[in-house]
Protein backbone atom coordinates (compact mmCIF):
# COMPACT_ATOMS: atom_id res chain seq x y z
CA UNK A 1 0.00 0.00 0.00
CA UNK A 2 1.17 3.05 -1.05
CA UNK A 3 1.02 6.28 1.46
CA UNK A 4 0.24 9.59 0.10
CA UNK A 5 2.86 12.01 1.66
CA UNK A 6 0.95 13.36 3.87
CA UNK A 7 0.48 10.27 5.93
CA UNK A 8 3.82 9.22 4.98
CA UNK A 9 5.09 12.36 7.03
CA UNK A 10 2.74 11.40 9.94
CA UNK A 11 5.07 8.47 9.58
CA UNK A 12 8.41 10.39 9.48
CA UNK A 13 7.21 12.82 12.44
CA UNK A 14 6.58 9.74 14.66
CA UNK A 15 10.19 8.80 13.84
CA UNK A 16 11.86 12.30 14.65
CA UNK A 17 12.80 12.44 10.80
CA UNK A 18 12.98 16.32 10.51
CA UNK A 19 11.26 17.91 8.28
CA UNK A 20 9.01 21.11 6.93
CA UNK A 21 5.71 21.34 8.94
CA UNK A 22 2.68 21.69 7.01
CA UNK A 23 -1.24 20.94 6.60
CA UNK A 24 -3.48 19.35 4.23
CA UNK A 25 -6.76 20.83 2.57
CA UNK A 26 -9.19 19.25 0.54
CA UNK A 27 -10.84 22.57 -0.67
CA UNK A 28 -9.98 26.06 -0.75
CA UNK A 29 -12.46 27.09 2.63
CA UNK A 30 -10.04 24.74 4.97
CA UNK A 31 -7.90 27.71 4.14
CA UNK A 32 -9.44 29.84 6.60
CA UNK A 33 -8.29 30.98 9.54
CA UNK A 34 -4.57 28.68 9.01
CA UNK A 35 -1.93 30.25 10.14
CA UNK A 36 0.76 30.48 6.95
CA UNK A 37 4.69 31.43 6.33
CA UNK A 38 4.89 32.31 2.79
CA UNK A 39 6.97 31.07 0.56
CA UNK A 40 5.38 28.28 0.56
CA UNK A 41 4.46 24.98 -1.53
CA UNK A 42 1.18 23.39 -2.30
CA UNK A 43 1.95 19.69 -3.65
CA UNK A 44 -0.71 17.60 -4.78
CA UNK A 45 -1.52 14.49 -2.76
CA UNK A 46 -1.99 11.19 -4.83
CA UNK A 47 -0.19 8.03 -4.63
CA UNK A 48 2.01 8.07 -7.59
CA UNK A 49 4.97 9.51 -8.36
CA UNK A 50 5.91 12.45 -10.77
CA UNK A 51 3.90 14.78 -8.99
CA UNK A 52 6.21 17.57 -9.97
CA UNK A 53 6.53 16.91 -14.07
CA UNK A 54 2.44 16.87 -14.14
CA UNK A 55 2.64 20.48 -12.55
CA UNK A 56 1.23 19.18 -9.17
CA UNK A 57 3.64 20.80 -6.94
CA UNK A 58 3.80 24.59 -6.80
CA UNK A 59 5.28 27.47 -4.93
CA UNK A 60 2.78 30.40 -3.47
CA UNK A 61 4.54 33.44 -2.54
CA UNK A 62 1.13 35.04 -0.84
CA UNK A 63 -2.56 34.27 -0.13
CA UNK A 64 -3.71 34.76 -3.66
CA UNK A 65 -0.91 32.75 -5.39
CA UNK A 66 -1.55 30.06 -2.51
CA UNK A 67 -5.42 29.49 -3.53
CA UNK A 68 -4.57 29.60 -6.86
CA UNK A 69 -2.05 27.18 -6.36
CA UNK A 70 -4.53 24.90 -4.91
CA UNK A 71 -7.68 25.39 -7.55
CA UNK A 72 -5.55 24.42 -9.67
CA UNK A 73 -4.07 21.23 -7.79
CA UNK A 74 -7.37 20.05 -6.30
CA UNK A 75 -9.44 18.26 -8.42
CA UNK A 76 -6.64 17.24 -11.59
CA UNK A 77 -5.29 14.17 -12.62
CA UNK A 78 -1.93 12.74 -12.60
CA UNK A 79 -1.36 9.05 -13.82
CA UNK A 80 -5.51 8.09 -13.74
CA UNK A 81 -5.38 9.51 -9.73
CA UNK A 82 -7.68 12.25 -8.95
CA UNK A 83 -6.08 14.75 -6.42
CA UNK A 84 -8.21 15.44 -4.16
CA UNK A 85 -6.23 16.84 -1.14
CA UNK A 86 -3.71 19.11 -0.81
CA UNK A 87 -0.83 19.68 1.46
CA UNK A 88 0.76 23.01 2.20
CA UNK A 89 4.31 22.92 3.64
CA UNK A 90 6.61 26.04 3.94
CA UNK A 91 9.70 26.04 1.19
CA UNK A 92 12.56 25.73 1.99
CA UNK A 93 15.34 26.46 -0.78
CA UNK A 94 18.25 23.48 -0.03
CA UNK A 95 22.25 24.10 -0.88
CA UNK A 96 21.79 20.68 -1.97
CA UNK A 97 19.39 18.03 -3.03
CA UNK A 98 20.12 14.26 -2.05
CA UNK A 99 18.16 10.88 -2.05
CA UNK A 100 18.10 8.43 0.70
CA UNK A 101 15.37 5.52 0.62
CA UNK A 102 15.58 1.52 2.38
CA UNK A 103 13.84 -0.95 0.22
CA UNK A 104 13.26 -4.68 0.28
CA UNK A 105 15.88 -6.22 -2.23
CA UNK A 106 13.49 -9.43 -3.02
CA UNK A 107 16.55 -10.66 -4.60
CA UNK A 108 18.74 -10.36 -1.77
CA UNK A 109 15.72 -10.55 0.51
CA UNK A 110 17.27 -8.16 2.86
CA UNK A 111 16.71 -4.39 3.29
CA UNK A 112 18.51 -1.99 0.89
CA UNK A 113 20.28 1.22 1.90
CA UNK A 114 20.13 3.51 -1.72
CA UNK A 115 21.80 6.95 -1.31
CA UNK A 116 23.00 9.02 -4.02
CA UNK A 117 24.02 12.87 -3.78
CA UNK A 118 21.90 13.60 -6.84
CA UNK A 119 18.35 13.70 -5.36
CA UNK A 120 15.14 15.45 -6.12
CA UNK A 121 14.25 15.01 -9.64
CA UNK A 122 17.45 14.50 -10.90
CA UNK A 123 17.82 11.18 -9.23
CA UNK A 124 16.15 9.34 -12.20
CA UNK A 125 18.75 10.82 -14.25
CA UNK A 126 21.64 9.60 -12.32
CA UNK A 127 19.98 6.49 -12.11
CA UNK A 128 20.51 6.45 -16.42
CA UNK A 129 23.31 8.43 -16.97
CA UNK A 130 25.31 8.15 -13.70
CA UNK A 131 24.57 4.87 -11.75
CA UNK A 132 28.14 5.77 -10.28
CA UNK A 133 26.76 8.11 -7.88
CA UNK A 134 24.52 5.78 -6.41
CA UNK A 135 25.55 4.23 -3.51
CA UNK A 136 23.62 0.75 -2.54
CA UNK A 137 24.47 -1.00 0.52
CA UNK A 138 22.64 -4.48 1.77
CA UNK A 139 21.43 -4.61 5.26
CA UNK A 140 22.34 -8.16 7.80
CA UNK A 141 18.40 -8.55 8.67
CA UNK A 142 19.94 -10.64 11.64
CA UNK A 143 22.43 -7.38 12.42
CA UNK A 144 20.18 -4.98 11.27
CA UNK A 145 22.02 -1.24 10.50
CA UNK A 146 25.33 -1.35 11.42
CA UNK A 147 27.33 1.57 12.69
CA UNK A 148 29.78 2.12 9.60
CA UNK A 149 26.47 2.53 7.51
CA UNK A 150 26.28 6.07 7.38
CA UNK A 151 30.06 6.33 7.21
CA UNK A 152 30.42 3.85 4.12
CA UNK A 153 27.94 5.71 2.22
CA UNK A 154 28.86 9.13 2.80
CA UNK A 155 32.57 8.58 1.68
CA UNK A 156 31.52 6.28 -1.52
CA UNK A 157 29.54 9.34 -2.56
CA UNK A 158 32.48 11.95 -1.58
CA UNK A 159 30.45 13.77 0.82
CA UNK A 160 31.89 15.50 3.50
CA UNK A 161 32.30 13.83 6.58
CA UNK A 162 31.12 16.43 8.77
CA UNK A 163 27.74 15.41 8.54
CA UNK A 164 28.03 12.09 9.27
CA UNK A 165 26.63 12.53 13.04
CA UNK A 166 23.20 13.76 12.14
CA UNK A 167 23.30 11.53 8.73
CA UNK A 168 24.26 8.34 11.24
CA UNK A 169 21.01 9.54 13.00
CA UNK A 170 18.38 10.47 10.39
CA UNK A 171 19.09 6.86 8.56
CA UNK A 172 19.11 5.09 11.89
CA UNK A 173 15.55 6.77 12.31
CA UNK A 174 14.68 5.78 8.72
CA UNK A 175 15.79 2.21 9.60
CA UNK A 176 13.55 1.80 12.14
CA UNK A 177 10.60 3.33 10.28
CA UNK A 178 11.30 1.07 7.70
CA UNK A 179 11.29 -2.24 9.98
CA UNK A 180 8.14 -1.09 12.66
CA UNK A 181 6.61 0.06 10.28
CA UNK A 182 6.73 -2.87 7.96
CA UNK A 183 7.51 -1.04 5.11
CA UNK A 184 8.58 -2.30 1.08
CA UNK A 185 10.00 1.19 0.65
CA UNK A 186 10.92 4.31 2.66
CA UNK A 187 11.97 7.47 0.73
CA UNK A 188 12.91 10.58 0.98
CA UNK A 189 14.10 12.75 -1.72
CA UNK A 190 14.72 15.13 -1.96
CA UNK A 191 17.06 14.88 1.30
CA UNK A 192 17.86 18.48 1.81
CA UNK A 193 20.84 20.01 2.72
CA UNK A 194 19.61 23.33 4.28
CA UNK A 195 22.10 26.73 3.92
CA UNK A 196 23.31 26.33 7.85
CA UNK A 197 23.94 22.60 6.89
CA UNK A 198 20.82 20.85 8.87
CA UNK A 199 19.45 17.88 6.80
CA UNK A 200 15.65 17.91 6.31
CA UNK A 201 13.26 15.88 4.31
CA UNK A 202 11.31 17.97 2.10
CA UNK A 203 9.35 14.87 0.36
CA UNK A 204 8.51 11.35 2.11
CA UNK A 205 7.41 8.29 0.35
CA UNK A 206 6.79 4.86 1.97
CA UNK A 207 5.09 1.82 0.72
CA UNK A 208 3.54 -0.60 3.66
CA UNK A 209 3.51 -4.15 2.97
CA UNK A 210 -0.37 -5.13 2.35
CA UNK A 211 0.17 -8.59 4.57
CA UNK A 212 1.00 -6.72 7.96
CA UNK A 213 -1.66 -4.31 7.52
CA UNK A 214 -3.51 -5.87 10.34
CA UNK A 215 -0.87 -4.74 12.32
CA UNK A 216 -1.63 -1.22 11.60
CA UNK A 217 -5.45 -0.49 12.15
CA UNK A 218 -4.78 3.40 11.16
CA UNK A 219 -3.76 2.44 7.84
CA UNK A 220 -6.78 0.00 6.69
CA UNK A 221 -9.23 3.28 7.54
CA UNK A 222 -6.69 5.28 5.33
CA UNK A 223 -7.24 3.07 3.01
CA UNK A 224 -10.62 2.88 2.35
CA UNK A 225 -10.47 6.50 2.43
CA UNK A 226 -8.71 7.31 -0.18
CA UNK A 227 -9.40 4.27 -2.66
CA UNK A 228 -11.00 6.30 -6.13
CA UNK A 229 -13.14 2.72 -6.79
CA UNK A 230 -15.54 2.14 -4.75
CA UNK A 231 -15.62 -1.46 -5.87
CA UNK A 232 -12.39 -1.81 -4.65
CA UNK A 233 -13.65 -1.43 -1.07
CA UNK A 234 -16.82 -3.55 -1.73
CA UNK A 235 -14.55 -5.78 -3.01
CA UNK A 236 -12.37 -5.90 0.22
CA UNK A 237 -15.41 -6.27 2.42
CA UNK A 238 -16.55 -9.28 0.61
CA UNK A 239 -13.25 -10.95 0.85
CA UNK A 240 -12.28 -10.67 -2.74
CA UNK A 241 -9.66 -8.58 -4.38
CA UNK A 242 -11.42 -6.20 -6.87
CA UNK A 243 -8.56 -5.17 -9.80
CA UNK A 244 -9.23 -2.70 -11.94
CA UNK A 245 -7.93 -2.85 -15.84
CA UNK A 246 -8.91 -2.16 -19.17
CA UNK A 247 -11.28 1.27 -18.38
CA UNK A 248 -12.18 0.78 -21.99
CA UNK A 249 -12.82 -3.25 -20.93
CA UNK A 250 -17.12 -4.82 -21.77
CA UNK A 251 -15.63 -8.13 -20.03
CA UNK A 252 -15.23 -8.58 -15.91
CA UNK A 253 -13.05 -11.90 -14.79
CA UNK A 254 -13.90 -13.83 -11.88
CA UNK A 255 -11.79 -16.16 -10.91
CA UNK A 256 -9.54 -18.03 -8.42
CA UNK A 257 -5.65 -16.90 -8.56
CA UNK A 258 -3.72 -14.20 -10.35
CA UNK A 259 -2.83 -17.19 -12.55
CA UNK A 260 -6.21 -18.23 -14.03
CA UNK A 261 -7.07 -14.69 -13.92
CA UNK A 262 -4.04 -13.96 -16.45
CA UNK A 263 -4.62 -16.48 -18.45
CA UNK A 264 -8.40 -15.27 -19.11
CA UNK A 265 -7.12 -11.81 -19.87
CA UNK A 266 -4.74 -12.84 -21.91
CA UNK A 267 -7.15 -15.04 -24.21
CA UNK A 268 -10.13 -12.56 -23.97
CA UNK A 269 -7.10 -10.09 -25.17
CA UNK A 270 -6.53 -11.68 -28.30
CA UNK A 271 -10.01 -12.77 -29.38
CA UNK A 272 -10.84 -8.70 -29.12
CA UNK A 273 -12.15 -8.70 -25.90
CA UNK A 274 -10.54 -6.13 -23.28
CA UNK A 275 -11.29 -6.76 -19.65
CA UNK A 276 -12.46 -3.93 -17.70
CA UNK A 277 -11.91 -5.33 -14.49
CA UNK A 278 -11.06 -9.36 -12.49
CA UNK A 279 -11.99 -9.70 -8.92
CA UNK A 280 -9.63 -12.58 -7.19
CA UNK A 281 -11.77 -15.36 -5.31
CA UNK A 282 -9.50 -17.02 -3.33
CA UNK A 283 -9.48 -19.96 -2.02
CA UNK A 284 -12.69 -21.60 -0.04
CA UNK A 285 -15.14 -19.58 -1.59
CA UNK A 286 -18.66 -19.54 -0.38
CA UNK A 287 -21.60 -19.68 -2.35
CA UNK A 288 -22.71 -16.14 -0.55
CA UNK A 289 -19.13 -14.77 -1.19
CA UNK A 290 -19.52 -15.94 -5.00
CA UNK A 291 -22.56 -14.35 -4.69
CA UNK A 292 -21.66 -11.33 -3.84
CA UNK A 293 -18.81 -11.31 -6.33
CA UNK A 294 -20.56 -11.64 -9.07
CA UNK A 295 -22.63 -8.85 -7.79
CA UNK A 296 -19.79 -6.05 -7.52
CA UNK A 297 -18.66 -7.58 -11.17
CA UNK A 298 -21.79 -6.48 -12.78
CA UNK A 299 -22.10 -3.17 -10.41
CA UNK A 300 -19.17 -1.95 -12.16
CA UNK A 301 -20.76 0.43 -15.05
CA UNK A 302 -18.55 -1.15 -17.56
CA UNK A 303 -19.13 -4.45 -17.43
CA UNK A 304 -21.82 -5.76 -20.12
CA UNK A 305 -20.99 -9.63 -19.57
CA UNK A 306 -18.80 -11.69 -16.66
CA UNK A 307 -16.92 -14.67 -17.47
CA UNK A 308 -16.18 -16.95 -14.42
CA UNK A 309 -13.11 -19.06 -14.47
CA UNK A 310 -12.49 -21.35 -11.68
CA UNK A 311 -10.43 -24.04 -10.99
CA UNK A 312 -12.20 -26.09 -7.97
CA UNK A 313 -10.09 -27.43 -5.45
CA UNK A 314 -10.67 -25.84 -1.97
CA UNK A 315 -13.52 -23.95 -3.92
CA UNK A 316 -15.83 -26.18 -4.83
CA UNK A 317 -17.71 -26.19 -8.35
CA UNK A 318 -20.91 -26.19 -6.83
CA UNK A 319 -20.11 -23.40 -4.77
CA UNK A 320 -20.00 -21.25 -7.38
CA UNK A 321 -22.61 -22.89 -9.50
CA UNK A 322 -24.85 -22.04 -6.21
CA UNK A 323 -23.22 -18.45 -5.89
CA UNK A 324 -24.48 -17.64 -9.48
CA UNK A 325 -27.72 -18.85 -9.07
CA UNK A 326 -28.45 -17.57 -5.63
CA UNK A 327 -27.54 -13.96 -7.13
CA UNK A 328 -30.09 -14.84 -10.25
CA UNK A 329 -32.62 -15.54 -7.77
CA UNK A 330 -32.06 -12.26 -5.65
CA UNK A 331 -31.03 -9.58 -8.53
CA UNK A 332 -31.15 -11.42 -11.91
CA UNK A 333 -29.53 -9.70 -14.94
CA UNK A 334 -29.70 -10.04 -18.64
CA UNK A 335 -26.15 -9.59 -19.37
CA UNK A 336 -24.73 -12.90 -19.72
CA UNK A 337 -22.42 -14.74 -17.03
CA UNK A 338 -20.11 -17.30 -18.97
CA UNK A 339 -19.31 -19.78 -16.13
CA UNK A 340 -16.18 -22.71 -16.88
CA UNK A 341 -14.88 -24.56 -14.03
CA UNK A 342 -13.08 -27.70 -13.40
CA UNK A 343 -12.07 -29.56 -10.27
CA UNK A 344 -14.41 -30.65 -6.92
CA UNK A 345 -17.63 -31.49 -7.45
CA UNK A 346 -18.37 -30.18 -10.79
CA UNK A 347 -21.20 -32.46 -11.96
CA UNK A 348 -23.11 -30.99 -9.28
CA UNK A 349 -22.03 -27.71 -10.08
CA UNK A 350 -23.01 -28.61 -13.61
CA UNK A 351 -26.17 -30.08 -12.08
CA UNK A 352 -27.23 -26.71 -10.74
CA UNK A 353 -26.58 -24.25 -13.55
CA UNK A 354 -28.65 -26.26 -15.67
CA UNK A 355 -31.78 -25.98 -13.05
CA UNK A 356 -31.26 -22.66 -13.09
CA UNK A 357 -33.00 -22.24 -17.03
CA UNK A 358 -31.80 -19.03 -17.71
CA UNK A 359 -30.61 -18.30 -21.43
CA UNK A 360 -27.61 -15.53 -20.28
CA UNK A 361 -26.29 -17.99 -18.26
CA UNK A 362 -23.79 -20.65 -20.21
CA UNK A 363 -21.56 -22.98 -19.01
CA UNK A 364 -18.50 -24.29 -21.01
CA UNK A 365 -16.06 -27.15 -20.35
CA UNK A 366 -12.61 -25.15 -21.01
CA UNK A 367 -11.13 -21.54 -20.99
CA UNK A 368 -11.19 -21.15 -24.92
CA UNK A 369 -14.71 -22.50 -25.25
CA UNK A 370 -15.23 -19.82 -22.66
CA UNK A 371 -13.45 -17.05 -24.73
CA UNK A 372 -15.42 -18.27 -27.92
CA UNK A 373 -19.37 -17.81 -26.11
CA UNK A 374 -18.39 -14.25 -25.27
CA UNK A 375 -16.88 -13.73 -28.64
CA UNK A 376 -19.80 -15.28 -30.92
CA UNK A 377 -22.35 -13.92 -28.93
CA UNK A 378 -23.98 -16.03 -26.54
CA UNK A 379 -21.96 -13.68 -24.50
CA UNK A 380 -21.17 -11.24 -26.33
CA UNK A 381 -21.06 -7.22 -25.04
Amino acid sequence: MDLMEYKAREYFEAFGIPGPKGFVVGDLAELEGKVIDYPCMVKAQAPVGGRGKAGGIRPAGDAAELRAACRAILGMDIKGRKVKKALITAQVRPAREWYLAIALDRAAKTPLVIFSPAGGMEIEEAARTQPGTIVKLNLDPVFGLRSYAATYLLSKAGIDPKYAPQFRDLLGRLHRLFHEGDCLLAEINPLAVAGDGTLQALDAKVTVDDSALYRHPELLAFRDEVEDNPLVAEGRKAGVLFIPCDPAGTVTVISNGSGMIMSSIDVLAKNGLAVGAALDLGGGATAGRVGETVRIALSDPGAKAVFINIFGGITRCDEVAAGVGDFMDRHGTGKPVVVRFEGTNKEKGVEILNSLNRDNVVFVDGLYEGVEALAKGRGAP
